[in-house]
């Protein structure tokens, strides 16, 4: 029995020899995730280092703009003239519109136009059925021959009445009577010849024909169609287009500056027309007129400018963005508007000097077709025309025969 008791029952140090394996195993584990996170951090700082190499190299060999040479473009500063512009928002109005309706009633018979066709002034357009108005001509000219020689008539019986007076053959009452007679038929007769260029007129309004030079618009109308005079529905529509006009509002703080070109009244002022997106130039014409008051709701003033349109490039109620030219600065120094920089309210340059960039404050004007007008730098100067991102004031340079990019810094920092 005691044997088997101490069989079944192990001691305490067969138990301990037994347990001891497992903190050894845990042991081992823990170093695995450690060699395990080494290897991770390792891969890790490679992929960061290639990436920075790689974007180094791109940007320059890997200099940095704070200690290396920076490539960059140039631009060198000229002497020259820039425009004043006044930039506004316009539509394209033609000189004349014409609406036309009946001045008769009646069937139309002949729709000469067609639709989109441009016209002269005078060629024709419709016809109205003008049948009943010549036979009311007919009658017009019949009354009118009757009453002629009922006159002729009146007036011969006032020659008798007159001889026969001077032999004291009738009474004065008489010849008096017949000579109002006769002026009565001579009323008559008049009467008679207005009837008969009325109902001339009358045909005539049966043949429209175009009263400006222009373009048609659509068909309105068709042949069997009947038409009442003095209607408002039109008929067909002409409008001009050769020359147009674009109407613009300016604001009245610039309209002293207008009035002051036009009273000195050496040239007339020009004005560009462009597309909706300000991109494509439409055409130049020139300013015809300022309207006679300013609105008070808005407090602009509205120009009209005139366009030959020879290309037909605007069209009738077109929306433009227009440039009006008030005057030319002569001897302005400039530069590409690319080149300028700005840091809050200071704009400035990288002033080429000694194979450095130095930064220098400029004073920004007028800007027109990508140059600009500065005040701070002397003809001749060479800027910095690329590469902002990596200069700083004094920074080493190098000027690059390869267009690099040109992009603006808004957040550059003066020293």
């Amino acid at each position: 029995m005691d044997q088997q008791l101490s069989a079944s029952h192990p001691t305490p140090a067969s138990q301990s020899a037994g347990d001891s394996p497992t903190p050894a195993k845990k042991r081992r584990h823990r170093w695995v995730w450690v060699v395990v996170l080494l290897l991770f951090g390792l891969l890790f700082y490679w992929v960061i280092r290639h990436q920075q190499k790689s974007q180094m190299a791109a940007t320059g060999g890997g200099r940095h703009a704070m200690g290396g040479v920076v490539p960059v473009t140039t631009a060198t500063a000229r002497n020259g003239s820039i425009g004043v512009f006044l930039d506004a928002i316009g539509t394209v109005t033609p000189v004349y519109t014409t609406s036309i309706t009946a001045q008769v009633t009646g069937v139309i018979t002949a729709v000469r136009y067609r639709e989109g066709q441009t016209v002269r002034k005078g060629d024709p357009l419709i016809d109205i059925d003008s049948r009943p108005y010549e036979a009311q001509l007919v009658q017009a000219r019949g009354a009118l021959e009757r009453d002629q020689n009922l006159l002729a008539e009146a007036q011969m019986d006032l020659e008798r009445y007159k001889q026969a007076w001077s032999r004291n053959a009738i009474s004065r009452q008489t010849l008096e009577d017949q000579e109002k007679t006769v002026l009565q038929d001579q009323g008559t007769v008049k009467n008679d010849l207005g009837t008969v260029q009325f109902d001339q007129v009358q045909i005539a309004y049966c043949h429209i024909p175009s009263p400006i030079s222009g373009r048609v618009g659509l068909r309105l109308v068709d042949p069997g169609n009947l038409v009442t005079a003095n209607s408002t529905t039109a008929l067909a529509i002409v409008t001009q287009l050769q020359p147009i006009t674009v109407i613009f509002t300016l604001a009245e703080d610039n309209l002293p500056d207008v009035l002051r070109q036009i009273h000195a009244g050496k040239q007339q002022l020009k004005v560009e027309a462009f597309d909706r997106a300000q991109q494509g130039h439409l055409a130049t014409g020139k300013l015809l007129t300022v309207d006679n008051q300013i609105d008070t709701t808005s407090g602009t003033v509205k120009l009209r400018a005139q366009f030959d349109n020879k290309d037909s490039s605007l069209f009738p109620n077109q929306f433009v963005n227009t440039r009006l030219l008030v005057t030319t600065l002569e001897n302005q120094v400039l530069i590409p508007s690319s080149t300028i920089q700005h840091n809050g309210n200071v704009d400035f340059v990288y002033l080429i000097t000694n194979g450095k960039a130095v930064m220098r404050t400029v004073k920004v004007g007028n800007t027109d077709k990508g140059d600009t007008a500065v005040q701070g730098i002397q003809p001749g100067d060479v800027v910095a025309n690329s590469s902002f991102e990596k200069l700083q004031n004094n920074s080493p340079i190098t000027i690059s025969k390869i267009k690099l990019p040109s992009s603006e810094s808004t957040g550059s920092t003066l020293p």
